[in-house]
């Protein structure tokens, strides 16, 4: 933090890619580009971008699930939201996704 209160060079990851917080706003380290300015980059794992219908690259359109996330390299992130609420995180997302996504998402994860 500095005198004036803010806070400096905070770095975080967002959607596999490494980002920092400069001059009060959220930048990818690699670019300088604005987050906000580019919120669709492709994964900074799989190099995929989103599907014309907004859902992760890697991931594509899984039938029977409100919404889910890979995690972008961050197993951590991943989830899997069911059509009647209910969630599942991490590690158990991530092997639900391996299971419905087959081989083609475990080549794309390594």
């Amino acid at each position: 933090m500095n005198d004036n209160g803010s806070i400096e060079h905070t770095t975080c990851i967002y959607r596999g890619h490494s980002i920092q917080f400069l001059d009060g706003v959220w930048v990818y380290s690699d670019t300088k580009e604005s987050v906000a300015s580019f919120k669709d980059r492709p994964c900074g794992l799989c190099g995929l971008g989103n599907t014309v219908e907004g859902h992760d690259g890697c991931l594509g359109e899984l039938k029977g699930l409100m919404n889910a996330c890979c995690g972008h390299g961050n197993i951590n992130e991943a989830y899997i939201q069911m059509v009647d609420g209910s969630c599942i995180r991490k590690e158990d997302a991530h092997s639900a996704i391996k299971a419905l996504r087959g081989r083609k998402y475990e080549e794309m994860q390594t």
